[in-house]
């Protein structure tokens, strides 16, 4: 029997309990603190952060190009021209180099001193960026140019593995940094050049004349970015798929109490506003008191001027009016900034406000009076948005009175639910009437309503809302969802259905009415994404029926993976040359540790390395391959570690009684001879080495040798197969491991009848149900605004009049189609 006088010792809460995080493993405790969250944002901001440090040299007139480049292994790499970070050693910090220091200590670097270090505040200021990046890393590499040498130093998981080493001499200065995230902190850890190169283009234009270039291994994508007029670019490309009212970009620049403003305006046809705010080359999503005083002063100028010329008779514009067709970057430098987090959403700072306003106001005021042209457009502009918004007004207070769109007169096609829960209700707007008669006839009728859609609906981007509420397919939609056009909050929480999901076909079609359907949404019920309700469906890709079995995949990778899978059941692997078998686990470990090392692999061999050439002649006694690639002019020499690189660098100094100097850049083809010539050293580090010899050493249990992953070629003049997979729909031999994933997908494919869904008409009810309705089953993928300024960027370019943005925005991504359908 228990005594009730004595606790449970999981039950006390004392000092022992108690536990202080420091430094390295608080970032790797509490990522969410340092770079907002795991995801993919929080995986880009591993990127910013670093390069925020080299745009802060860059800034400070101490750098003038920057380049980042996604490596094939799946780290990245960062590179800049300004001073290199400090290695000297610092004797209060235990005399270790200010590499390290930098790289594993919160709230150290060189902002926090405005006299030796940064005189302008920029980007990375709370000295937490590149430690996080550092600590939230699988490893990291930084190399620095500086004092007339090279150094380096290398870190796992955010602690020191290799110390600060000198190689050689160099003339040039630079911080390069190279790391690879980690897999234990974040899910996914592969980086979209599309992401990455919208940022980079951004800061380019935020820094005038600073060239920012990236590339990506293995994709051959690269983009350089330069914009000598900075801002104004910015506006012109944020509004290239609107008409402008009049052809100059207004620019405001202006400096008071040590807060530089840079703001650049102009007005388009455009019926929507699109604003961007920064603070320190910070992308302020949430904005914040730059933008606030921003949007004061031009509401008090405009008007002002409107005043007193008599343009404004019937209506005085609003803030609102004024914003309608403007497209503005607003941009602030403040020496101490406060940002809502480290991930720095809003700018805080109460001062910045009065003083972009007095800013923004007194330039703005000036330019009025030169430019009364341009002033009285803008004013008219304003007048028209102010007459529109009160035509929309009455408009929809006409269509509330009289309920047209919320209330009875259902549309006719709709097949509405049972449910009146906005818990369970969902409403499937549905492509076409033959798709709508299956997704009727599968749906749950008491929770799941129908509404079909003939055709295309009208593209709304520069409709008025008159033509839009005459379109019958959308006062349908209106009707059906029962929220009046440009519903607000209270207005959607009325709403007839808890989800809105979109169902459209997987070919181009159906894509261009899903664009059609969101742009629809996110321009007159916004609120709706706001609140989460709208939704898209995922119906799957494949049908597969082996004998009377069929089932359903939704992705071509999900597909390859079930290919093998099936090729895996019954299988079994043999080696000739000792007869040894691996059947079931052992085989599926063997495949599933190759299928791993093809992406290394292909990386290794794009550098024109000849993997034969490394298993015959570089391969140790553990069966490792080298990681280091030193060319030392002509001469080429393999290195399994960084102590053996300097070993060798250190001997053939002596020998030659001069330090080498390190050559930029990775030693390929067109370098050679400069190289030879000038007997410069280059030492490659291959990063995806690490991964091969993990995957080797894991591999050596098995018997697998790298060997027996490159063909063997001929014996005695015939083809050799050493490998031979077994199973009951016949064997099937190999000249290499490397073949075994492939080998066992077609083996897997055998007898498999598998239909590539295009249509959703191409479904019957029971197929709908299973794939696409049922709750338990299908997939749902959710809108969401935490992009706003890219959907509504998106939105320009694929809707708007102008077919030059549309026309490039299919040329640069026409090579990204994996399934066409013409």
């Amino acid at each position: 029997m228990t005594d009730p006088n004595v606790q449970n010792s999981s039950d006390v809460y004392g000092e022992s309990q108690i536990r202080v995080l420091k430094g390295i493993e608080g970032i790797r405790t509490r990522p969410a603190m340092y770079i907002g969250d795991t995801t993919a944002r929080g995986l880009h901001h591993l990127v910013y952060e670093v390069v925020d440090n080299s745009i802060d040299e860059a800034v400070n007139g101490h750098a003038s190009s920057i380049s980042v480049r996604i490596n094939a292994d799946g780290s990245v790499t960062i590179l800049d021209d300004g001073r290199g970070i400090p290695v000297g050693r610092m004797p209060e910090m235990e005399n270790r180099p200010a590499l390290e220091v930098v790289l594993t200590e919160i709230h150290a670097g060189g902002k926090f001193d405005r006299e030796g270090g940064y005189k302008t505040g920029t980007g990375g200021l709370h000295g937490v960026g590149i430690t996080a990046v550092n600590a939230l890393s699988e490893w990291l590499e930084a190399e620095i140019r500086r004092d007339g040498h090279v150094w380096t130093m290398e870190f796992i998981r955010g602690r020191v593995s290799h110390g600060l080493q000198k190689l050689g001499v160099t003339e040039s200065t630079g911080t390069k940094i190279s790391f690879k995230p980690d897999g234990d902190i974040f899910p996914e850890t592969r980086f979209s050049f599309e992401t990455l190169a919208k940022r980079l283009k951004e800061l380019a234009f935020l820094n005038a004349g600073i060239r920012i270039r990236i590339s990506e291994e293995g994709t051959d994508q690269s983009e350089d970015y330069c914009f000598q007029d900075g801002l104004v670019e910015f506006v012109r490309f944020l509004g290239r798929s609107d008409t402008p009212l009049f052809p100059q970009v207004i620019q405001i620049q202006g400096e008071s109490k040590g807060v530089f403003v840079d703001i650049a305006l102009q007005y388009t046809d455009s019926a929507s506003e699109s604003v961007r705010a920064f603070a320190n080359n910070i992308s302020n999503n949430e904005g914040g008191t730059h933008l606030s005083g921003f949007r004061s002063a031009l509401t008090k100028a405009v008007n002002n001027y409107g005043r007193e010329g008599n343009l404004f008779k019937d209506f005085v514009p609003t803030g609102d009016d004024l914003r309608e067709g403007l497209t503005a970057v607003i941009a602030v430098r403040v020496p101490e900034p406060q940002f809502e987090g480290q991930t720095k959403t809003k700018l805080g700072n109460s001062e910045v406000e009065g003083i972009v306003h007095s800013v923004a106001y007194e330039i703005l005021t000036k330019y009025f009076e030169e430019n009364p042209q341009t002033a009285k457009i803008i004013c008219s502009k304003a007048v028209l948005a102010a007459e529109a918004r009160e035509a929309a007004r009455k408009a929809r207070e006409q269509v509330r009175r009289k309920g047209a769109l919320t209330t009875g007169g259902l549309p006719e096609k709709l097949r509405d639910c049972r449910s009146r829960s906005l818990d369970d209700t969902e409403l499937y707007l549905v492509e076409g009437d033959s798709a709508g008669g299956s997704a009727d006839t599968g749906r749950d009728s008491n929770t799941q309503a129908i509404l079909p859609l003939r055709g295309k609906i009208l593209n709304v981007e520069k409709a008025q809302l008159v033509k839009v509420l005459d379109n019958s397919e959308i006062s349908n939609i209106f009707k059906a969802i029962g929220i009046p056009p440009g519903a607000e909050l209270d207005d959607v929480a009325r709403r007839r259905y808890g989800k809105i999901i979109l169902m459209t076909d997987a070919d181009v079609d159906g894509s261009h009415i899903r664009t059609l359907l969101l742009t629809f949404i996110f321009r007159h019920m916004r609120k709706l994404v706001e609140g989460g309700c709208v939704f898209i469906a995922q119906p799957p890709l494949y049908r597969v029926q082996q004998r009377s079995k069929i089932r359903y995949v939704d992705t071509h990778e999900n597909m390859m993976t079930q290919l093998l899978e099936l090729g895996l059941e019954g299988s079994s692997l043999k080696f000739h040359e000792d007869s040894s078998v691996f059947e079931e686990d052992n085989m599926r470990r063997v495949v599933d540790l190759i299928k791993k090392l093809e992406e290394p692999f292909e990386t290794i061999e794009r550098r024109g390395i000849d993997l034969r050439l490394i298993a015959s002649h570089y391969v140790n006694n553990e069966g490792q391959i080298p990681r280091y690639r030193v060319f030392l002019g002509r001469e080429q020499h393999w290195f399994m570690t960084r102590e053996e690189v300097e070993g060798f660098v250190s001997s053939e100094q002596q020998k030659r009684g001069r330090e080498f100097t390190i050559a930029v850049g990775e030693v390929a083809s067109d370098d050679e001879k400069k190289a030879a010539v000038n007997e410069e050293l280059q030492i490659v580090d291959l990063h995806e080495v690490r991964t091969i010899n993990e995957l080797l050493r894991d591999l050596k249990p098995f018997g697998v040798r790298l060997s027996d992953l490159v063909p063997a070629g001929n014996r005695n003049g015939e083809p050799y197969f050493p490998f031979e997979i077994l199973s009951d729909d016949g064997n099937m031999k190999l000249a290499s491991l490397r073949e075994l994933p492939s080998a066992l997908r077609r083996l897997g494919e055998k007898g498999l009848r598998i239909t590539r869904f295009k249509g959703l008409g191409e479904m019957d009810p029971e197929e709908l149900w299973e794939t696409t309705l049922d709750r338990d089953k299908r997939l749902l993928l959710q809108i969401s605004m935490e992009d706003a300024a890219a959907a509504d960027d998106i939105f320009r370019v694929l809707m708007g009049d102008h077919v030059e943005p549309r026309r490039e925005f299919i040329e640069k991504h026409a090579l990204d189609v994996s399934d066409l359908d013409v």
